[in-house]
């Protein structure tokens, strides 16, 4: 539905600088879209690249009404709360865009398009895109991506929202300038509001979740020497479920480990300890094979998020976890995918 003319605002309310608003972030980051305004009322007039450290001089405004001025033609909603569901506070906001003629790019659980009074307030010829909603032809899984000859990295993590997609974004991209036929598998909404192939992987019912990844693999594998199959979840993390089914569906040939250098707990559930990434690991590398059912699978790098340090801290970090695990480590975003990247190959 996003075409080239399009020019979008970013709704981030208390998004900019808080887990919560990972999709804005990511688009901020990745989206090839002009980007006219970020709409947070808890950050407005501060300077994004201080807060964010993305390089794209945006303006950050309170309201909506405040973003018009910029000349949008699309309202991505950028915050992805818990559940995923529609906060009352913003369906004020989101009618006063669809009466001023934005379309809307909705990648949370609540369908938008089905809201009376929202589609009350779409004007002619724009449109609402939820975009999680299971796609048709699902089967149940089969294990066939493991006949494929391609390369299927897929990413897992220590928690949710570590970092996941921006690291198989990044080794996507690396793969890509170096020549190689690559393509980044997307599995949630912010991958799809990319324009990313995919399909938004919590949408989709439990026994259909490792087909539907399959469906995707094998959609691409053939055609390219490596696929990036974007992570989901966490084993660690009691709320996820996404994460056994992209195993299964992907095959994985080689598997990164993505965690916050220094998180000791999980983010919403402060109760349950992470292993040590050695545990972390063989976690990931015996569920993968299922005692020889599978191929053996080995987490070949460690994508460490260093997000919250300064630059000599982060490299310290980086370090001593390459020493200690004795695998390829570093910050994707700070420093490139290159050594991730060369485990691989």
């Amino acid at each position: 539905m996003l075409s080239s003319g399009d020019r979008v605002a970013i709704l981030l309310h208390g998004g900019t600088t808080t887990n919560r608003g990972k999709t804005g972030i990511s688009l901020l980051r990745y989206s090839n879209l002009p980007i006219v305004a970020v709409i947070d009322q808890d950050c407005a007039g501060e300077d994004l690249t201080q807060l964010t450290g993305i390089d794209r001089p945006i303006p950050i405004v309170a309201s909506v009404a405040d973003a018009l001025a910029y000349g949008p033609t699309v309202l991505s909603i950028g915050i992805a709360p818990s559940g995923g569901a529609l906060p009352d506070a913003w369906r004020a906001e989101l009618k006063q865009a669809l009466e001023a003629g934005l379309s809307i790019v909705n990648g949370l659980h609540t369908r938008m398009a089905q809201e009376p009074d929202l589609k009350a307030a779409l004007q002619p010829d724009r449109w609402i895109w939820d975009v999680r909603q299971e796609p048709t032809g699902l089967t149940v899984g089969s294990g066939k991506a493991r006949s494929l000859p391609c390369r299927r990295v897929l990413t897992v993590g220590t928690d949710m929202s570590v970092g996941k997609m921006s690291t198989s974004l990044e080794l996507h991209r690396a793969c890509s300038e170096q020549g190689m036929r690559s393509r980044f598998i997307a599995t949630g909404q912010t991958g799809l509001m990319l324009g990313e192939d995919g399909i938004p992987l919590d949408a989709v019912r439990v026994d259909y979740a490792a087909g539907a990844v399959e469906q995707m693999v094998m959609k691409y594998g053939h055609e390219h020497d490596i696929l990036h199959i974007e992570g989901q979840g966490s084993f660690m993390n009691p709320a996820s479920t996404a994460t056994l089914p992209l195993i299964r569906g992907s095959q994985p040939t080689h598997l990164i480990l993505v965690h916050r250098a220094g998180q000791t707990h999980i983010h919403s559930f402060p109760d349950f300890q992470i292993p040590s990434l050695p545990a972390a690991i063989q976690v990931y590398e015996t569920i993968a094979a299922a005692g020889g059912t599978f191929a053996p699978t080995k987490v070949v790098g460690i994508a460490l998020n260093t997000f919250h340090l300064d630059d000599e801290t982060a490299q310290k970090a980086i370090a001593q976890t390459q020493a200690e695990i004795g695998l390829p480590c570093t910050d994707v975003i700070r420093y490139g995918a290159a050594p991730l990247l060369k485990a691989i190959l």
